[in-house]
């Protein structure tokens, strides 16, 4: 059994502990709410660009980011730098090497939480930088430019991208979203649009399909730096209230603990303070 001493000096970390805790906790909500003031989300981006789409007979168009030419893919998985985020990063790699093993591909990485499990379960992958909070614009747009080289020049089939989205603020899904091959609107899929007649194009419709799938995957890109980023301190608060709710059950049964020992001790003393009195007065 512990003695008093040591018992007190495990309530004092305790209590320090707990109070880093909190601090950590306010910094996690403040970043959380500062990023999520800032984010956004380009729906009507996206619809732009694909609007695009309505000026072309994409029946007609042979493209590899419209039509698949091998079954080869390449999965990106988006982890943190840090710890503190309850598995979230785990289950990220997990899924994208479950995903590789549906069909086999090449693995990029980004983050060094990723790096460490990705090593650890003896996968080659390629590797980014995690998400910088001040340059995760130009971050978007390197991956972009690297991913679309990979596709042109190793004829890839699919790209798919697993990441943590924020349902909420305490609540977070590891996602895995298609980035190519390209969806196309689905009224485009039955054939040439009548506005086309009265459009003169002259760039090659093979070559506006691959620059609108560049402008829209760099944005896409973008906003899934920005949620998975949005997810990382939601997850971090969500572990940290875990750990504080674990570290005040084990404060409890310290206390229980240390003064058990108390008045084991007072009771001890009390014992021998009558058992000396009566002694002495016999």
């Amino acid at each position: 059994m512990k003695t008093l001493s040591s018992l007190k000096k495990d309530l004092e970390f305790n209590k320090g502990l707990a109070s880093l805790i909190e601090v950590l906790k306010n910094i996690a909500v403040s970043q959380y709410r500062a990023l999520e003031d800032k984010i956004k989300t380009y729906e009507k981006y996206f619809t732009l660009v694909q609007g695009f789409f309505d000026l072309l007979d994409v029946t007609t168009i042979d493209h590899i980011f419209l039509t698949p030419k091998t079954n080869s893919q390449i999965v990106v998985a988006i982890t943190s730098d840090s710890g503190m985020l309850g598995g979230l990063n785990m289950q990220v790699i997990h899924n994208a090497l479950a995903e590789l093993a549906r069909l086999p591909g090449r693995l990029v990485v980004i983050g060094e939480r990723g790096k460490a499990y990705a090593a650890e379960n003896r996968v080659s992958f390629a590797a980014f930088p995690g998400i910088s909070e001040q340059d995760y614009y130009s971050q978007a747009m390197q991956l972009r430019d690297y991913l679309m080289d990979k596709v042109r020049k190793d004829r890839v089939g699919y790209l798919k991208v697993i990441y943590p989205r924020p349902i909420s603020f305490t609540i977070q899904r590891v996602e895995t979203i298609s980035v190519l091959p390209f969806v196309v609107p689905p009224h485009q899929k039955s054939g040439k649009s009548a506005a086309i007649e009265n459009i003169i194009i002259e760039s090659h419709p093979a070559a506006i399909v691959e620059y609108l799938v560049y402008l829209w995957m760099g944005q896409k890109l973008y906003e899934v730096f920005g949620l998975s980023r949005l997810a990382e301190f939601a997850a971090r608060y969500v572990h940290l209230e875990e750990s504080s709710q674990k570290l005040k059950e084990m404060d409890k049964k310290l206390r229980l603990q240390y003064f058990r020992v108390r008045h084991e001790l007072i009771d001890r003393d009390m014992r021998e303070l009558f058992a000396s009195r009566l002694l002495y007065a016999r």
